[in-house]
């Protein structure tokens, strides 16, 4: 049986739709998309890094449009198959890293804490018990965790500044004070940082436009 165009959710031809929103959003479509070509561009971190550093965001915003379109960026700028294998086992263990971080939060909550605070620097330290709570799972993250962030193919100042953008992608505040730092340490200015946020600020908000061509889709297909 064939597939409908209704059933298929997600074809790489439906992408082609997307320039359709200039019709009825065109203020919004023209800004974005200025916004997203600078963000993309060339500045303090090449193209390359950006690239790939989109892959990784890609990759947790869990869009396929994005995933197709900036692996392939990646490619035409050189990155290589292992490059890219490294920016998305960052994002990996970012994203993974950002639900164990906010299990601090979790063990807040169980014991039922009095403080209002529910962001502190401090509750970060929480993190060890997990190791008295389930040992072997703490032990293998954290050495997935590791071998993921160090350096590879890509050095350990590009890896930092793409786990930058993954932490603020997953939207951890104790990720992205601890990859900033770390950042910082391996030689990233505060320009590199910034663009590498800009990046994750152009794919999260780049996720939700590709989508739309669901909602075109979805709108002529009822």
């Amino acid at each position: 049986m064939t597939t409908s165009k209704i059933d298929s959710l997600y074809r790489k031809e439906y992408f082609g739709r997307i320039g359709e929103l200039k019709q009825y959003a065109p203020e919004a479509f023209d800004t974005f998309f200025k916004f997203n070509d600078q963000a993309l561009a060339p500045g303090k971190l090449t193209v390359k890094l950006k690239e790939l550093i989109a892959v990784a965001v890609a990759h947790i915003t869990g869009c396929p449009y994005c995933i197709d379109l900036h692996v392939v960026n990646a490619k035409e700028n050189d990155s290589t198959k292992e490059e890219v294998a490294e920016a998305i086992f960052v994002a990996t263990s970012l994203k993974a890293g950002s639900a164990l971080a906010h299990g601090v939060n979790g063990l807040n909550a169980y014991d039922e804490t009095t403080d209002q605070e529910l962001y502190k620097a401090s509750y970060f330290d929480r993190l060890k018990e997990f190791n008295d709570l389930s040992e072997a799972s703490f032990q293998a993250f954290l050495k997935f965790d590791g071998a993921a962030i160090q350096a590879g193919k890509l050095s350990a100042k590009e890896k930092e500044l793409i786990a930058v953008a993954s932490a603020h992608t997953t939207g951890c505040a104790y990720c992205i004070e601890l990859h900033t730092k770390n950042a910082k340490k391996v030689g990233a200015s505060l320009e590199e940082i910034a663009e590498a946020i800009f990046v994750a600020v152009a794919l999260k908000a780049g996720s939700a436009i590709a989508h739309s061509v669901n909602a075109l889709n979805a709108y002529s297909n009822d």
